[in-house]
């Protein structure tokens, strides 16, 4: 409950009632009489009525009355009005028309209370009152915030009649009940007329200043300041009070519906569909139908294959998809092109019948109602009512509809962005990254998981599997960098030690202790160790050693002389700050391999927006001493299936061009490195295609199956294989070797090179070797061919056919697209 009072007339505006704080509901504190003298007085106007007609009739009333005189008292008693009855019903047909008897719900009773002493067959229906003088449940308001309105609607008929303050109060009463035939809700306006109300003083009651009234209209539910200032038995009430009720179903149900579908769930628990599915029933006044959403994000044609059913869907039911590949020609293809409302009154009847339209027959329906839902001008799902019963809706009763449309589709937007982040965060908690050309089956498994989960079914992802796809594997290695990571970690640890040698030894000059003499043997000790070559380990020990043994000695030792203090402070000027230790050659070495490894994986992910649009493939790279990447392709990767070997070609032949593209791009950048590193590039041909697995443990994919695994061991060792019958190492520096097995994958490489060679991206005789057996892989083959280390001489064939491109610029790196 509410009560404003707006500056000036003092207007008391019963709202709701929630805002008043009553406990408990207060005694109506004024006397009410039942009196009929205000209507016996409207028919002594009528009686003197200048038409004859009226008069006559209006006497004829009048003498009738002379024969009841208990009907005229100043007090009626109940009794008096039942043992009268027809007589009173002829009495009130100028309040009730005998026309409107029937269908009109009414009810004339004592003032300010709900005893009804003359009711109308139609208001009896409602069940309004009770047989203890209230109401029955129903109604909208509890029985202490309804008491209060009365209360303070007495007082605002005081202040108007016998005050001069004019006031307006409102007191909206809606009564809830079911209608006997469909069992649905049914919302009805209860108003209250007290036109046949008079007020009656006793006594004199005090007069009330401005400042008085101001304070009451202030406080308005603070009724012992009423009291006391207008205390009520000052006043009594004599007459009758008229109820009314008004239907407002639809405008109760429409402001419902609209208050559901702006809430932030309103769509996604199947409790709140449930009831707004309950309310569109009342409002269409059809208790079988059912409510049906599908959520489309984007163009019509995502709705068969990327639809999302929100709670429940005919179209995107299983029947549907399973009767039909396309939803072409289809009632709801002609919905979605010409945006617009399809109702067929009658599925049996339906002379365009698809394989859709038979679907939904078998889904029990035969009526069905069809809505694009358009949010700021872009098409965000469907709304579908059906019914099992034909002509259920039609275009006249579902007008009433289009008032809620725009709030279906702001709440559809909704929970597509809502479920979308949900997916998002599934994905992100099992998945972490996932590449955009696979993100199609992740969201799937996400969807499903989350379908379980609502469901209370067991809250697991589903396997991802990819069958049939073909491998592709790539690598571009810094030769002999563990060897040069090891030469750097020597060079830096003997720096420190010669540093530290220095500082003792010049401490030792300075006064000749027999403890730094032990110390600058054990630096020797430690250099020498270097020199024949560290053990792993070794490292951490030599560092430890410095650490605690050697660098503690320096606070006292600097204290011998100036130059004792120069060598500790050169020696400390070599360590990182971050480190603590000297980490010159090995910040170079790191650095370099950095520096390589991103100038060449920004090169590839340039490369791979190119490859993806020849077609879409699963795409993984990682980095460590060099760039290794690896591919997937086939139909299993592609959410709307369909795959061709012309595909694997053209993939293949731009792996080829990336990696000399690759080659060029590290010679290029090598003059630019603190330390000169070398690369050398193989490719892994496999023809027979494999499955891919995502483990959720790891999060990553990988070969699925023993015979797969093969595959596996292959890309970890390949870089280590030697020609056969020599020592020699398959890949070098600017040169691109094939891995293979069968003849088959040597032709058609060798294939591939002619053309490389015509284009100029590789130059001189393949070469073609037996490999050394690795551990469990046996029959190895190569083909091995020198690369074009400067920028490629001819121009780039069409961009269809991936192809070198023009000759780049001094510094610049192209591959054909």
């Amino acid at each position: 409950m509410n009560l404003d009072h707006p500056q000036g007339n003092g207007q008391v505006t019963f709202a709701s009632r929630s805002a008043a704080n009553v406990e408990e509901a207060p005694a109506f504190p004024f006397q009410s009489f039942l009196s009929l003298k205000p209507l016996i007085d409207l028919w002594r106007q009528y009686a003197a009525d200048a038409n004859p007609v009226k008069s006559a009739a209006a006497r004829q009333m009048l003498a009738e009355l002379l024969k009841a005189p208990a009907l005229i008292q100043s007090a009626v008693e109940l009794e008096a009005i039942a043992r009268h009855k027809a007589l009173v019903e002829q009495l009130f047909s100028i309040v009730f028309p005998h026309a409107y008897w029937e269908t009109m719900p009414a009810a004339a009773a004592v003032p300010f209370e709900a005893r009804p002493f003359h009711l109308t067959p139609a208001i009896k229906l409602l069940n309004l009152f009770s047989e203890n003088g209230g109401f029955n449940r129903g109604l909208n308001i509890e029985p202490a915030p309804l008491m209060l309105g009365r209360i303070l609607n007495a007082y605002s008929h005081i202040l108007r009649r016998f005050y001069d303050v004019e006031t307006q109060f409102e007191h909206p009463l809606v009564f809830t009940t079911s209608d006997p035939k469909t069992g649905l809700a049914r919302y009805y306006q209860i108003n209250l007329d007290l036109r046949f109300v008079e007020i009656k003083k006793v006594g004199e009651p005090a007069p009330l200043s401005a400042e008085e009234i101001r304070k009451l209209l202030a406080n308005p539910t603070v009724l012992e300041a009423w009291y006391e200032l207008i205390p009520p038995a000052c006043f009594e009430f004599h007459g009758f009070a008229v109820f009314t009720a008004s239907d407002v179903t639809d405008q109760q149900l429409l402001s419902s519906l609209k208050n559901d579908l702006l809430e932030k769930n309103a769509l996604v628990e199947p409790a709140r569909l449930q009831r707004v599915q309950e309310k569109l029933r009342a409002l269409l006044r059809r208790p079988g139908l059912q409510l049906g959403l599908a959520g489309i994000p984007g163009a019509p044609s995502m709705l068969r294959e990327h639809g999302r059913k929100i709670g429940e869907s005919f179209i995107l039911h299983d029947a549907c998809r399973q009767q039909s590949a396309t939803f072409a020609g289809s009632l709801y293809d002609h919905a979605l092109q010409h945006d617009e409302i399809v109702i067929v009154e009658n599925l049996e009847a339906y002379p365009a019948a698809t394989g859709v339209e038979r679907a939904l027959r078998q889904q029990g329906i035969r009526n069905i109602f069809v809505a694009p839902l358009q949010y700021e001008d872009k098409l965000v799902g469907l709304f579908e009512l059906g019914s099992a019963q034909p002509g259920d809706i039609n275009a006249m009763n579902a007008f009433k509809l289009h008032e809620v449309f725009p709030l279906f589709a702001v709440a559809v937007k909704r929970s597509l962005d809502e479920l979308n982040d949900r997916v998002e965060a599934v994905i992100k908690e099992n998945c972490t990254a996932i590449h955009p050309a696979v993100e199609w089956r992740f969201r799937a498994a996400a969807l499903e998981y989350l379908q379980n989960r609502q469901a209370g079914l067991p809250e697991e992802m589903e396997p991802i599997v990819f069958n049939e796809v073909y491998p592709l594997y790539g690598l571009s290695d810094v030769r002999g960098s563990t060897r040069r990571r090891q030469e750097a970690i020597r060079a830096d640890l003997t720096e420190q030690l010669q540093l530290a040698r220095q500082a003792i030894g010049a401490a030792r000059a300075e006064r000749p202790l027999p403890f730094l003499a032990q110390l600058e043997n054990r630096l020797d000790q430690q250099l020498e160790r270097i020199a024949r070559g560290m053990n792993s380990g070794e490292e951490l020990s030599m560092l430890e050693f410095l650490r605690h043994e050697i660098e503690p000695c320096f606070e006292p030792l600097q204290e011998f002389s100036a130059a004792v203090g120069e060598r500790i402070a050169a020696y400390r000027a070599a360590l990182d700050p971050g480190l603590g230790f000297v980490y010159r050659q090995r910040r170079d070495f790191e650095g370099s391999i950095t520096q390589l490894n991103e100038i060449i994986c920004s090169f590839i992910e340039a490369q791979q927006e190119k490859a993806q649009a020849i077609f879409p493939h699963y795409f993984e790279k990682y980095k460590s001493d060099g760039v290794d990447h690896g591919l997937y392709l086939g139909a299993s990767l592609v959410e709307k299936g369909g795959f061709d070997p012309l595909y694997l070609k053209n993939i293949r032949l731009w792996q080829l061009l990336l990696m000399c593209g690759v080659a060029r791009l590290a010679e290029a950048e090598k003059p630019k490195l603190n330390v000169p590193l070398e690369m050398a590039h193989l490719i892994l041909v496999q023809n027979a295609p494999l499955a891919i697995r995502f483990r959720y443990d790891e999060k990553k994919f990988d070969v699925d199956g023993a015979y797969n695994v093969r595959y596996a061991i292959m890309k970890k060792r390949i870089d280590k294989a030697l020609i056969r019958g020599t020592r020699e190492r398959l890949t070098q520096p600017g040169r691109l070797a094939i891995i293979y097995t069968q003849p088959r994958e040597a032709a058609e490489y060798r294939e591939y090179l002619d053309y490389l060679h015509t284009i100029g991206e590789v130059t001189g005789a393949v070469e073609e070797s037996d490999l050394e057996d690795l551990e469990g892989l046996h029959g190895l083959r190569a083909l091995r061919v020198q690369v074009r280390l400067a920028p490629a001489l001819s121009p780039a064939p069409a961009a269809e056919q991936p192809q070198p491109a023009a000759e780049a610029p001094a510094g610049e790196v192209e591959i054909g697209a």
